[in-house]
């Protein structure tokens, strides 16, 4: 490829996308490809650091504006560390969650302005933008009882909150249909790998 390629994985809780993007890790490394996953928040120490106060049950009195400038500087701080970088020597960068997961958690989740986050969305990631984002699609009772038992902070707050956020991501999908390819989550793995990864080589065929 000439250029790097940036796809993001989205999806509520238990939506199964960590799984499908390793998967598709494993298939193109396969192929040759140059491939770097990394998650949001976190990618890097700082990052990964932010990540832990963000998650950590006991950060009770976060409130929304605070929660929403450290997901903003956590990623930042990836984008410039990694992210950028990579797409500079032609990789394929894979990332579990990216600015479209502050939109809909602190945005439409929390009912924040959209406009204000989308703003210091733009300063935080230098403008840098998905080439596709595969957004799984779950119903939001199935997802939280995926998700299991032992949840962090954001994965605690109630089933209106959760279902604000599918919601979010929805609609974000309904306005960049170029960008969003939804994939429904109710079917085996491997079908589900399947649409991933034609969606992926499409992708990688327009570069």
């Amino acid at each position: 490829m000439k250029k790097g390629l940036f796809i993001t994985f989205e999806g509520s809780e238990g939506s199964g996308k960590s799984t499908q993007i390793a998967l598709i890790e494993t298939e193109l490394k396969k192929k040759g490809l140059d491939v770097l996953l990394i998650r949001e928040p976190g990618g890097v120490k700082i990052s990964e650091l932010i990540r832990k106060v963000l998650l950590d049950v006991k950060n009770t009195e976060m409130n929304n504006e605070c929660e929403v400038l450290l997901y903003m500087a956590a990623r930042a701080q990836l984008v410039g560390e990694v992210i950028r970088p990579a797409l500079a020597c032609g990789k394929v960068v894979l990332c579990d969650r990216f600015l479209d997961s502050t939109i809909v958690y602190q945005g439409y989740g929390h009912g924040m302005d959209l406009k204000t986050i989308q703003d210091i969305g733009a300063f935080s990631t230098q403008k840098v933008r998905p080439d596709m984002t595969l957004l799984f699609d779950i119903e939001t009772e199935e997802g939280l009882r995926r998700a299991g038992q032992n949840k962090d902070r954001i994965e605690q707050r109630s089933l209106d909150y959760h279902k604000r956020v599918r919601s979010g991501y929805l609609q974000l999908a309904k306005e960049d249909p170029g960008r969003f390819r939804v994939i429904r989550v109710d079917r085996g793995k491997e079908e589900i790998f399947q649409e991933v990864k034609a969606h992926i080589e499409h992708c990688l065929s327009q570069q």
